[in-house]
C-alpha cells in the first residue's frame, strides 16, 4: 500500500471523479476512525477540487460564449454594412440602367419612325430631281423659244422696216 504522500500525489493526478471513486473504495477497505477522517477529508478535497474544476469550466464556457457573442456582433455589423454598400451600388447602377433602357427604347422608336421618312425622303428626292430636270428642260426650251421669238421679232422688225422704207420710197417717187 502507498504512503499518504504518494496517495495524495496520485489523487492530484487523477480526475475529480476518479478521486471520489477511489476514496469510496478506500473507505470500504479501511474501517478505522482515523482513516475515516482522512478519507472524509480526501472526499471533501476531491469534491472541492471537482467544484473548482466545474467552476473553471463554467468560467471558460462563459468566456467563449462572450467571445462568440462579440464575434457575432461584429459579423452582424459587417453584414449590415455590406447590405448598405450593396444597396448604394444598386442605387448607382439602377438609375443608369433605367435611363439607358429608356434612351434605347426612344432610339428604337425614332429608328422605326425614320425608316418610312427616309423612304419618303428618297422618293421625294427622286421626284425633286425629276421635277428639277423637267423644269430645267422646260427652261431650256423656253430660252430657245424666247431666242427664236427674238429672232422672229427682230426679223419681223427688219421686214417691216424694209417694207416701210420701200413704201416710203414709193411715196417719194409718187411725189
Amino acid at each position: 500500500m502507498a504512503t499518504p504522500k504518494q496517495q495524495q500525489m496520485l489523487e492530484q493526478q487523477q480526475s475529480p471523479m476518479q478521486r471520489v471513486k477511489n476514496s469510496g473504495v478506500m473507505m470500504m477497505m479501511s474501517e478505522s476512525p482515523v482513516n475515516d477522517e482522512k478519507e472524509e477529508e480526501m472526499a471533501e478535497s476531491a469534491l472541492a477540487l471537482f467544484r473548482e474544476k466545474e467552476e473553471e469550466i463554467e468560467r471558460k464556457k462563459m468566456e467563449v460564449r462572450d467571445r462568440v457573442q462579440a464575434y457575432m456582433g461584429r459579423v452582424e455589423e459587417a453584414t449590415r454594412r455590406l447590405a448598405d454598400i450593396r444597396e448604394e451600388l444598386d442605387d448607382l447602377v439602377d438609375p443608369m440602367r433605367k435611363d439607358v433602357a429608356i434612351l434605347r427604347k426612344r432610339i428604337d422608336t425614332i429608328n422605326r419612325e425614320m425608316k418610312p421618312l427616309g423612304q419618303t425622303c428618297q422618293k421625294k428626292e427622286k421626284e425633286y430631281k425629276e421635277a428639277l430636270e423637267a423644269f430645267n428642260d422646260k427652261n431650256k426650251e423656253k430660252a430657245q423659244l424666247v431666242s427664236k421669238l427674238m429672232e422672229l421679232v427682230s426679223e419681223s422688225e427688219k421686214l417691216r422696216m424694209k417694207k416701210l422704207e420701200e413704201l416710203s420710197k414709193n411715196i417719194e417717187t409718187l411725189h
